[in-house]
């Protein structure tokens, strides 16, 4: 069924072949059925790695495999006990290894679902959308600019249509369509007119046909072999952490290598120190930091997925807690989307809509006896590419918001839509222009006559116009009137109302329809009509909050200054240090060097073309901003790609705007882009404290050995002991730290600047003070148990000692700026669980008599265990210390900078 000929074959060929219907498509259950038949609509994708294959690349740390070694050798030597307990642990080690990165790994896959492509279908007469991999031959599906290309599609129907055939000839121009035949078999893809191709972008126009191909079928398909990804990119992040773990491994190995030639020196058991010092490596090594990052990550985008935030690059999650400006489009975005009609205004007339009554001078009027009424809502209709739709006893508009509420408008003054498109059919489009700003459409009445209807912004429309229609009547109209009309316009905008003007101009049948100038001058301008889009008033919070997170919100819009203006107050956008509004004029007529010094300063710019967006992300960005920008449309998509943060609209959104976006809003609501930036920050926040936890336990860990040998102690802590140290405390308790919700100071802190390190001063001074306190308080115990315990009680209390300084710690670690107190210890409850499952885990080891033998341990009474969790507790004093004296000093330092004392350089 599925042939590379049917660009030669005329569409009711096409159609009877596919045995589907171009009016009706076809049924659900033969599309049902035929998805059975040829497979969902996806391309073959490169083998992911297998479950089996990632367990066991957790044991191929250079690392654990000569421990494994050291171990197996033990075990020749009689210590089968040690080599046992070894194999366990490392076992278990690479349990929680592989159920950490399986789990980021299946929670970035699910987000592929989130951000899969929709296509627009015919299925039993009816539009639905579904997601593109149920699409099968012979399905009719609909085209509309910015849309990407779902199958391999043999066109039945085009109104001006281009599509950009780049990703799959090379071709950068795009190309235009049409629907004949063409009847040589041999030609090349690219000369394929009446077709279009899976992965290829529509540009402008809209169009429907027939699915000839899908899948491996398309020809996108039969290449993909040579276009699969070779494996996922690492993200910065994970790159520096790489470099990062790296290093400190180097150090860790070194002061290892140092520990076993002193034990060995000292005459202490040879094999005994070499898997003591392999196991101190292996414990304190942080090989996994990139893997921590992945899941880390993985945490953080499913945060943001559940606040209606996909993220479709990883590394936006790192940059989004730098942001320092979001650039955002007005309607939908800030304002709810949910245009309604409330003012019009003829020339003779203003009329009033509220609650589906027409109102002049307070009296309801029928809208189907004026007819300067019924010739604008006409126009409403016909200039129009939206639809309405039945939806729990109501109608949803499918498509652009202001199109839809004149539908509604029409809806309300008793006209009915499909009398008018039967009785006007439609026979020319120009579509939408954002630089031109209108419309135009070409309709035949029932007597041939023919109309050009046109909708867009007044002061255009004025301009092209000559003639006005007043009372029945098409006269010239004078600059008065025009005036007049601009008056209502500016009235209009200053009471947030969105407007738009309405004009039509009669033709000869000979004209030619393609020359766009001609067609709309010398129009007879009808009247304005007003819409208003309220606010959505979680945006007002929101924007509130960035500004106590340092972050400059500013305001984008196609709509009049004044309009723009009248939202930007009500939001709070524009305020004393962010109150310049410039427009799209005003723009291109100020040098980069004039912008420059007041972008920061500018809160609003209205009346502005999508073209408009990438000047402004690049001024912001020569002032060192990280931008994060909004963009639904095809014209945004080179702003999207340039801003750091590219965000697209979900909902409307077209296709090209997504693939160009780092994040798409599910809702297109301002306040969830907030949320991310939130949620980017949290992830940022909960890596950081992993790291310093992991640094800090690590450190002290290696301090307690180093140290002791270097002072003549007998070895602290034997190799199983090590690594139980490391599986209790680095193991469930670190990974709950993931999980941390966002701290309260999370939005209150200015941005995080992109090129600042993992870890900061004030990071490595709580790394080395922590790492020391644990050590003295380990290694003071020890010494007081030796003279009058065996030397297994004393490392017994060295151990647990150790254990507890690193699960009290935990907590501290819980916020590096604020008190724990702050924070509230127990509202991780995954920390508090993991923590106990720890405590118990540890007991067992004291008191289990086979796991006292692997370990080497013994029962503590309970005068020791008061000793020892009171010296372990020392490390919540002393962290907290340091946090109020970092304050006291940052304290100390604002002061200085408001007083303006000079700073040292």
């Amino acid at each position: 069924m599925q042939s590379r000929f049917h660009h030669t074959l005329d569409i009711s060929e096409v159609e009877n072949n596919l045995s589907t219907s171009i009016e009706r498509g076809l049924s659900q259950e033969e599309a049902q059925d035929r998805l059975e038949r040829f497979g969902p609509n996806v391309l073959e994708e490169a083998k992911r790695i297998s479950p089996f294959k990632m367990f066991i690349d957790q044991f191929r740390s250079p690392l654990v495999l000569i421990l494994i070694v050291a171990a197996a050798i033990a075990g020749f030597l009689g210590h089968t006990i040690d080599l046992i307990v070894i194999l366990i642990i490392i076992i278990i080690n690479a349990i929680l290894g592989f159920l950490q990165e399986y789990r980021a790994e299946e929670a970035l896959e699910a987000l592929k679902s989130l951000t899969a492509l929709k296509a627009q279908v015919v299925r039993d007469g009816g539009f639905i959308e579904i997601d593109a991999t149920g699409l099968v031959p012979g399905d009719l599906i609909l085209l509309e600019t910015g849309e990407k290309i779902p199958a391999d599609t043999r066109l039945a129907e085009v109104i001006d249509l281009e599509v950009d055939e780049s990703t799959l000839t090379g071709e950068s121009t795009p190309v235009s369509k049409h629907v004949d035949p063409i009847l040589d078999r041999n030609i090349v893809v690219a000369d394929m007119k009446n077709m279009v191709f899976s992965s290829s972008v529509v540009t402008r126009g809209r169009g429907r046909g027939i699915v000839v191909a899908t899948g491996q079928d398309t020809e996108i398909g039969k290449i993909a072999e040579g276009i699969q990804s070779t494996g996922a990119k690492k993200t910065p992040l994970q790159e520096k952490m790489g470099g990062f773990g790296a290093q400190i491994g180097l150090i860790v190995i070194a002061i290892c290598a140092v520990i076993f030639t002193t034990g060995y020196l000292r005459g202490e058991d040879t094999v005994n120190m070499f898997i003591a010092a392999v196991s101190l490596a292996v414990a304190a090594v942080p090989e996994g930091l990139p893997a921590i990052v992945t899941a880390t990550l993985a945490i953080g985008v499913q945060r943001m997925a559940n606040r209606n935030a996909i993220i479709r690059k990883l590394p936006a999650v790192e940059t989004l807690g730098s942001a320092t400006v979001i650039c955002s489009d007005k309607t939908g975005t800030m304002t709810k989307n949910q245009m309604t009609v409330r003012r019009i205004r003829l020339l003779d007339q203003s009329i009033d809509v509220e609650e589906s009554k027409f109102l002049v001078e307070g009296k309801e009027t029928d809208p189907k006896s004026d007819s300067g009424l019924e010739i604008l809502l006409r126009i409403g209709v016909l200039c129009n590419n939206s639809r309405l739709e039945p939806e729990n006893g109501g109608v949803s508009v499918r498509g652009d918001p202001t199109e839809g509420a004149l539908l509604i408008a029409c809806l309300e003054a008793g006209i009915k839509l499909e009398v008018i498109n039967q009785e006007y059919p439609r026979l020319y489009e120009v579509p939408f222009d954002a630089t031109k700003k209108r419309m135009v459409t070409i309709n035949e009445n029932i007597d041939g006559e023919r109309t050009a209807y046109v909708k867009g912004a007044a002061e255009q429309l004025l301009d092209r116009s000559s003639k006005v229609y007043k009372n029945g009547e098409e006269v010239p109209i004078t600059e008065e009137d025009k005036n007049n009309f601009l008056e209502t316009n500016k009235d209009m905008a200053n009471h947030a109302l969105r407007v738009l003007g309405f004009a039509y101009r009669k033709l000869d049948k000979k004209e030619d329809y393609s020359d766009e100038e001609k067609i709309v001058d010398n129009l007879i301008f009808v009247g304005l009509t007003g819409m208003i889009d309220p606010p959505r008033e979680e945006v007002k919070e929101a924007i509130r909050k960035c500004k106590r997170a340092g972050i400059k919100v500013v305001m984008i819009t196609g709509d009049h200054k004044l309009t723009a203006v009248a939202i930007g107050r009500e939001l709070g956008v524009l305020d004393d240090t962010n109150n310049q509004v410039i427009t799209g004029v005003e723009l291109e007529q100020m040098s980069d060097e004039e912008l420059e010094p007041i972008i920061d300063r500018v809160g609003v710019f209205a009346r502005v073309s999508p073209e408009h967006k990438s000047r402004i992300v690049q001024l912001l960005q020569q002032k060192g901003h990280i931008v994060a920008m909004t963009g639904d449309g095809v014209n945004d998509a080179p702003a999207l790609k340039m801003a750091q943060i590219g965000v697209a609209m979900g909902v409307g959104g077209t296709d090209v705007a997504r693939e160009a976006s780092e994040m798409v809003l599910q809702d297109n609501n301002f306040s969830s882009i907030v949320a991310a930036v939130e949620e980017g920050r949290s992830f940022f926040d909960n890596f950081q404290k992993f790291v310093v936890y992991l640094l800090a336990t690590n450190l002290g860990e290696v301090l307690v050995i180093f140290i002791g040998l270097m002072v003549g102690m007998p070895l602290p802590l034997i190799a199983v002991q090590i690594l139980w140290v490391n599986l209790l405390t680095d193991g469930l308790p670190a990974l709950a730290l993931g999980l941390d919700p966002t701290a309260p100071d999370t939005m209150k802190r200015p941005p995080r600047p992109p090129e600042e390190g993992i870890v900061v001063r004030h990071m490595l001074i709580h790394i080395f003070i922590v790492g020391a306190v644990m050590c003295m308080g380990t290694l003071m115990l020890y010494n007081w148990a030796n003279p009058f315990a065996d030397k297994d009680k004393a490392r017994t209390i060295a151990f647990t000692t150790l254990v507890f300084y690193q699960l009290f710690h935990v907590f501290n670690c819980r916020s590096l700026t604020l008190s724990l107190f702050e924070v509230g210890p127990f509202k991780n409850k995954w920390l508090v669980l993991a923590v106990l499952t720890s405590i118990l885990l540890q007991i067992a080891v004291l008191y289990v008599g086979f796991l006292k033998t692997a370990f080497q341990t013994e029962g503590l009474n309970l005068n020791e265990w008061i000793i020892i969790l009171l010296v372990a507790s020392t490390v919540t004093l002393v962290v907290e210390i340091l946090k109020r004296t970092r304050k006291w000093l940052e304290a100390k330092e604002s002061l200085k900078i408001q007083q303006g004392v000079p700073q040292p350089a």
